[in-house]
């Protein structure tokens, strides 16, 4: 068996081109384009990078993009000073606070200052309450993204066997709550798990999203199982060129999965496109727009690049709306 590589890009292009349809019916009928505000604390190159990434494809969709750049050593308060200015300020409809923030600003205080009708990341205490408890919420983009991957391969999910490495509550806990209320049978594993490579060679799902370089091994699948790769790992080859690999070693499971996820190049794109998800939904959630929201879940539906026409991810909107 030779796994089929899910295309995270293509999926990701349609689900932004729907988006992007979107925002113009708003302009036309509604008289108003959503607004996305990103925070860059410092000049770390990644997050730079995933800072012009996203303002990027948030104007490419039409959305109206504001960066905002501060120094490393600005002090805690003055950010918060920001947020709080970004939440009154009527125009921003979403609010992203690029991660990691420098070790003296508590990460925690700054993200519970951020309205959660406008936390587009799902970060907030607010919204990690209430996806646990089955409200309506903004979700975590990449736990929304896996999703979507998956459902794009599985046109049913009830009753699969999914094992999630990693417990973060970025990825990890919110993904077993998306996952268990699409009927998966969920179990949480870390790193530190006794007997790791016995639990998942049980899986129908594996998600790996423990951020240690080719953790999954081949001999650890289950035939046929589909492999979701979350992990973004630096590391140089033997040439000493660095390159971006994930937390499945890729080669060795795709003799096995039936479907997997390149790194990069599979869930790294949704992240983002869920992003512009959240960032259209809580623009239309603020104005009272419930109608429209569920018009476009009710499109997103048929978003998926896989060969089953009918596959549908209404779930997991449904679940984060």
């Amino acid at each position: 068996m030779n796994a089929i590589a899910v295309d995270g890009k293509t999926i990701a292009e349609k689900l932004r081109g729907r988006i992007m349809n979107d925002v113009a019916h708003l302009q036309v009928e509604h008289n108003f384009t959503p607004g996305l505000a990103v925070v860059l604390v410092g000049k770390d190159p990644a997050s730079s990078v995933y800072v012009r990434t996203k303002a990027r494809q948030a104007r490419a969709v039409g959305f109206k993009s504001q960066q905002f750049l501060l120094p490393s050593n600005v002090d805690e308060a003055e950010l918060l000073k920001l947020i709080k200015t970004l939440n009154t300020d009527d125009s921003v409809d979403g609010i992203l606070v690029q991660l990691p923030l420098p070790g003296h600003i508590d990460r925690w205080r700054v993200l519970e200052a951020i309205d959660p009708a406008k936390d587009v990341d799902g970060f907030h205490p607010y919204n990690i309450g209430r996806l646990a408890a089955g409200q309506p919420c903004l979700a975590p983009c990449t736990p929304l993204g896996v999703v979507h991957l998956i459902k794009s391969v599985a046109r049913d999910l009830s009753g699969l066997d999914v094992v999630i490495i990693g417990r973060s509550n970025i990825v990890g806990k919110p993904l077993a709550v998306l996952l268990g209320d699409a009927g998966c049978t969920v179990t949480g594993a870390q790193l530190q798990t006794r007997n790791l490579p016995d639990i998942c060679r049980k899986a129908d799902i594996i998600v790996a999203a423990a951020g240690c370089a080719g953790l999954v091994r081949g001999d650890w699948i289950k035939l046929g199982a589909i492999v979701i790769d979350v992990g973004i790992n630096r590391v140089f080859d033997s040439t000493g060129t660095e390159k971006l690999v994930g937390d499945v070693a890729f080669d060795e499971v795709r003799r096995r999965a039936s479907y997997i996820t390149p790194v990069p190049g599979g869930v790294g794109p949704m992240t983002v496109a869920y992003l512009l998800a959240n960032t259209f939904k809580a623009a239309v959630s603020r104005r009272g727009l419930s109608s429209v929201t569920r018009h476009d879940v009710r499109h997103i539906e048929s978003l998926s690049g896989a060969s089953t026409d009918n596959v549908s991810v209404q779930f997991a909107l449904d679940r984060a709306s």
